[in-house]
């Protein structure tokens, strides 16, 4: 075996060091001061948004994607995110400190060029279908990140108020909460628009997103028209913004703003409109069938055509409020009662039989799983389940749940175990505590060794708790806020979510 020439072992060296001085500097990095100074560009971006300087706002935005510590951020974010193992075409993940540093000093614009997407399909949400996904590489996805922070304070400022989808402190729970306050009262609108876009990530016309997004129309234009890879096989995209990309969200909210006020500009007091919409899901109040059908569809559908979009004429429905909805994974709907009716939002039925029949597939796909690490992933989806449903109608259909998780529990210890007992099988795998005597549970070790109990979660013990809506006009980048938000963090992290026991 020959050995290596000086030259050689000279290279590796200057290798290292190289690679040790960039793991160092990435080390070195101020987080906290990498915030703050993309934050006072934000803000100072917003408030030239507000008076409608649209040369400050491009010059500002400039400053921003040149910042070396919006590039750092940018590469920060990349590599944290669910995604960060998930590779493009190009095959390159950055893991090391090196990586990200040498990531960071290779973001730059001139001699950029977008690389094509890389597709995946994902299982949708409620278990039908699949939905497709462009992958970016590394490089673009952070170069798509950096713009997305020099385009947020543009469309927060923009933004419709009752847009509550893809917006930093804005949630589902807030939608719902403003479906409640525009349908609960005695006088409220009786009619509802259900409107759904059709394939609206995939439609949106790229004339309209270069003539209209506030940002160099040559990179946006290279991302938009990259195309994708299939199976090897290269597929030109005419239309659409990308899903999955870091500025996909912000692109379909900006596309989408200004629908409320499209609204507004054909109805009248009287005519009881209001408008609530999470990403490109929407709902419109009416207080006729005629307001909603004559007025307020053509509005909706010449707005969208200037963008390339139409409603989908399958899903889109107008609906009485007795008959409800489902919204969200919620149903809404008014009962009659002894005092007139009652307006309760509910977990929908849809909702429901998907997560049982997720927790179902769950359950039958670890026959061989230990019995505690089956309760960890469990706990996961019932916790992120129930959470999501907190702030709803949903104690009863709690009870149900849990009810439902037991059998299946049963029916597979019962499976594992064929020729014991019943008795044997509830000493082994249930206990009682706090009040409850059928916890199904697990002798397990934590971090020390030291013995513990890990006990499945159930639902009921979720607190159920009405959802304090965010201020309609409230945006982050605002000053006028700054102590709004701040009051509001704080509430929500000392709002208790778990009942006792």
């Amino acid at each position: 075996m020959s050995r290596p020439n000086k030259e050689t072992q000279m290279t590796a060296e200057a290798t290292a060091s190289a690679g040790a001085s960039l793991a160092s500097q990435w080390h070195a990095i101020d987080w906290q001061a990498a915030r703050r100074h993309v934050r006072r560009l934000q803000m100072r971006i917003a408030k030239a948004t507000r008076e409608q300087r649209t040369g400050k706002v491009k010059a500002l935005q400039y400053l921003l994607t040149r910042s070396f510590y919006a590039k750092a951020l940018a590469v920060k974010h990349v590599t944290q995110t669910p995604g960060r193992h998930t590779p493009g075409i190009d095959g390159v993940v950055w893991k090391t400190p090196a990586q990200k540093m040498q990531a960071v000093l290779r973001l730059r614009h001139r001699g950029y060029r977008a690389y094509a997407l890389r597709r995946v399909y994902i299982p949708k949400q409620s278990g039908r279908g699949r939905r497709a996904l462009g992958i970016p590489t590394k490089q673009d996805r952070a170069m798509q990140r950096l713009h997305a922070m020099a385009l947020d304070p543009v469309a927060e400022t923009k933004a419709d108020p009752n847009s509550y989808g893809f917006r930093s402190y804005r949630s589902t729970a807030d939608a719902i909460q403003q479906c409640f306050i525009d349908l609960a009262r005695k006088g409220s609108a009786p009619w509802i628009l259900e409107g759904d876009i059709r394939a609206c990530f995939d439609k949106i016309s790229h004339t309209w997103l270069c003539q209209n997004i506030p940002m160099p129309t040559k990179l946006l234009r290279q991302w938009l028209q990259a195309g994708y890879i299939e199976q090897d096989i290269f597929h030109e995209t005419e239309s659409g913004s990308p899903q999955g990309s870091p500025v996909s969200p912000v692109l379909a909210n900006m596309t989408l703003d200004g629908m409320e006020q499209a609204i507004a500009d054909v109805v009248t007091k009287a005519d009881k409109v209001n408008f609530v919409r999470y990403c490109d899901d929407f709902i419109v109040t009416g207080a006729s069938r005629d307001v909603l059908e004559i007025k307020v569809k053509p509005a909706i559908e010449a707005f969208l055509g200037e963008r390339g979009l139409e409603l989908s004429r399958d899903k889109t429905r107008i609906t009485h409020i007795a008959d409800g909805f489902d919204f969200l994974g919620f149903n809404v709907r008014k009962y009659a009662s002894s005092g007139g009716s009652k307006l309760l939002i509910k977990p929908s039925k849809q909702n429901v039989k998907s997560f049982l029949a997720m927790i179902r597939r769950e359950i039958k796909s670890s026959p061989g799983l230990k019995t505690e690490a089956l309760i960890w992933h469990l706990n996961r989806k019932i916790d992120g389940w129930a959470n999501h449903f907190r702030h709803s109608v949903a104690k009863e259909i709690f009870a149900a749940v849990d009810k439902r998780i037991f059998e299946m529990l049963w029916r597979w210890a019962r499976r594992r175990h064929p020729n014991k007992n019943a008795h044997w099988i509830r000493v082994k795998y249930f206990r009682s505590r706090g009040g409850r005597n059928w916890v199904f549970s697990a002798r397990a070790r934590d971090k020390r060794g030291e013995p513990i109990w890990v006990d499945l979660h159930y639902c009921a013990r979720v607190r159920i708790r009405r959802h304090v809506k965010i201020r309609a006009r409230a945006t982050p980048y605002d000053p006028a806020y700054q102590a709004y938000f701040a009051q509001r963090k704080v509430a929500q992290a000392y709002e208790p979510a778990w009942l006792g026991g």
